[in-house]
């Protein structure tokens, strides 16, 4: 049997419980009520953007591309469980060949440009409520927005019962990819290439932290956008984790052994709920803390409530509705946008 049959079996069987559970979805906490569960359905197909996206290769046709661990089978979609926000939520997955899919701003062009990259616990990618969604925001601010649909799945491997990173993050090496990209046809999309920042949820987020801290990429070169720096220029992350050791006591916040801090990293803005069931908001403060001691600029925007993966959809938590007007003010002050 070829691998990626094996993996089909048992991937579908991990990935039904972690994508509706601690992978990336929102889970009932003390304050919060039990969320609604519906019928999770996957099917055989590529996903396909929203009315205004442009799917564009990450790479060319020609170009071998390291495998995610489900090896060759075809890619997928389906929908997500629990409801969020009191609908539906939808995820691409088996994805051998990334794209980046782009939505141009309504009205005036800042030239700013915000690169999405979706949560999905390495699972899968959460293409509208940790992607499309974020857009259909962001381009009302007057911002390119970028969808990446990298590659997945991806199991981080468990030594003595402890979880590791993988050697070669293909999610990431897709998210360098695309931010050499957009610098390099950045007068064909009409963007500033130093105006390119990322926003990222869950597992999103924590290749956000990756992305922003490390230049060196793991693949060979493939054209002249894998010789630019691959370094936002701005960075968001929501609900990170895998950034904390956290088998020490809850006051330490040393980081996990494999996180790397760069004092070139991007201002940094840190969404996050203190009620978080999934990726304790400490995996935010230590990452944090690192920055600052870098002297890399860190703000946080820290709410009582508000659980796990609720992208921009309301709920009765206030960061659920708050937490975009609050980027916006952030994008000003730190000059991205104008006005105040």
């Amino acid at each position: 049997m070829k691998r990626g049959s094996r993996f089909s079996t048992l991937a579908l069987a991990l990935f039904a419980g972690s994508i509706a559970g601690p992978a990336c979805t929102q889970a009932s906490t003390a304050d919060d009520p039990a969320p609604v569960e519906i019928p999770k359905v996957e099917r055989p197909g590529v996903w396909q953007p929203t009315p205004g996206g442009t799917q564009i290769p990450l790479w060319p046709a020609n170009v071998a591309l390291a495998k995610p661990d489900s090896g060759d089978h075809p890619e997928a979609t389906g929908n997500g469980s629990p409801l969020v926000g009191g609908r539906k939520w939808y995820w691409a997955s088996y994805i051998t060949r990334p794209t980046m899919t782009l939505y141009r701003p309504i009205g005036r062009n800042s030239g700013a440009t915000m690169l999405v990259l979706p949560g999905g616990g390495f699972y899968a990618v959460a293409t509208d409520l940790e992607g499309t969604e974020i857009c259909d925001w962001v381009i009302r601010q007057g911002m390119t927005c970028v969808v990446l649909k990298y590659r997945t799945p991806q199991v981080w491997p468990k030594v003595n019962g402890r979880q590791q990173r993988p050697k070669v993050l293909l999610g990431l090496e897709d998210a360098q990819r695309a931010m050499g990209l957009l610098r390099h046809r950045a007068a064909r999309y009409g963007i500033d290439p130093h105006k390119i920042g990322v926003i990222g949820f869950s597992a999103g987020a924590y290749l956000v932290a990756n992305i922003s801290n490390v230049e060196a990429r793991t693949y060979p070169p493939t054209d002249a956008a894998d010789a630019l720096s691959p370094r936002p220029d701005f960075a968001i992350i929501a609900y990170t984790g895998r950034l904390w050791d956290s088998s020490r006591a809850k006051t330490d916040l040393t980081l996990q052994p494999w996180v790397t801090i760069s004092p070139k990293a991007p201002p940094t803005l840190f969404i996050h709920a203190m009620n978080d069931p999934v990726d304790d908001v400490r995996e935010a403060m230590a990452y944090a803390l690192a920055l600052n001691d870098a002297g890399v600029p860190v703000d946080m925007r820290l709410y009582a409530r508000g659980g796990h993966a609720y992208g921009m959809r309301p709920t009765a938590n206030p960061i659920t509705t708050q937490w975009p007007g609050q980027v916006r003010q952030w994008l000003r002050d730190i000059g991205v946008l104008s006005g105040r």
